[in-house]
């Protein structure tokens, strides 16, 4: 995989509109700014119970709410926050999908859209309750941008990859200062798989792999075209040589060839020749 401002249409702007590229990232970013709109819209006409509907909980969806692990995202109350989640969103994102293609952009948001959520719902299932409302994916975005391209100037020139470590670690200190275990389980939850897709797409991880058993052997070793088959040896006696001293013979050869017998092995081995053709049966080669 190629990265960068690809030729494919997996890296091309959706539509252009007067000369600007919009991107799959605009489309995301235009829902959220909608919803936002709508929430205010709710809030002022007494939609209260309608948005209530929406907002994760921990406990109503470990109840049977599951529609609440995707609705929350779409309660987006008109911050300051919101606002310059949109703008990281639109500014790295745009970056990320120029690099990734469009499909990949879109798992990574959906991860990082998903990752708080479930996380939430699996610490309920320990007694630990969680709620969540609003979009809120833009400095782990972020963070996947710093991975990337982590030494890119930012604002002051500060690096991104400076710039992401200092926010992620004003982020878990706010958090650790709260006591709010929640805030510091979405923060590295999302943070964690930024990272973890970001180098994973660039083929910067060597997972483990299993390799396959080797299938037990079902026969015996090919043997040299000159000797006769195990196969054609009497379980008993064959012209005085037993089984098991044609068998040792044979895999002699098999190992050594068969300019490694001695004169008396090869004639036990001529004898159960001559044996197998006193009987009528014809020998097989292997």
């Amino acid at each position: 995989m190629t990265y960068g401002y690809g030729s494919s249409e997996e890296h091309q702007p959706l539509v252009w509109v007067r000369g600007i590229p919009f991107y799959a990232v605009h489309v995301v970013v235009s829902l959220l700014v909608l919803s936002m709109i709508a929430t205010s819209i709710l809030r002022f006409a007494g939609g209260t119970l309608f948005l209530d509907a929406l907002i994760f909980e921990s406990g109503r969806v470990l109840g049977g709410e599951v529609w609440r692990v995707i609705t929350y995202g779409l309660v987006n109350e008109p911050t300051l926050g919101f606002a310059i989640d949109m703008v990281m969103l639109v500014w790295f994102g745009r970056e990320l999908e120029k690099l990734f293609g469009r499909r990949v952009f879109l798992w990574l948001y959906a991860g990082l859209y998903l990752t708080t959520p479930l996380l939430f719902t699996l610490a309920g299932g320990f007694g630990w309750r969680g709620a969540l409302a609003g979009h809120s994916g833009g400095l782990a975005l972020f963070v996947a941008f710093a991975v990337v391209y982590p030494n890119v100037p930012l604002l002051f020139n500060l690096l991104a990859k400076w710039v992401a470590i200092i926010l992620v670690a004003l982020y878990t200190l706010s958090a650790l200062s709260q006591r709010n275990g929640m805030s510091l389980l979405s923060l590295w939850g999302t943070v964690g798989f930024a990272i973890v897709f970001v180098l994973n797409a660039q083929g910067r991880i060597a997972w483990p792999s299993l390799s396959r058993p080797k299938p037990a052997s079902t026969g015996r070793k090919i043997r040299p075209a000159e000797v006769i088959s195990a196969k054609t040896v009497s379980s008993s006696s064959t012209g005085g040589t037993s089984m098991a001293e044609v068998d040792a013979l044979l895999d002699k050869i098999a190992q050594s060839g068969i300019s490694s017998l001695t004169a008396k092995e090869r004639a036990r081995l001529e004898a159960a020749h001559k044996h197998l053709k006193g009987r009528g049966t014809r020998p097989t080669r292997d």
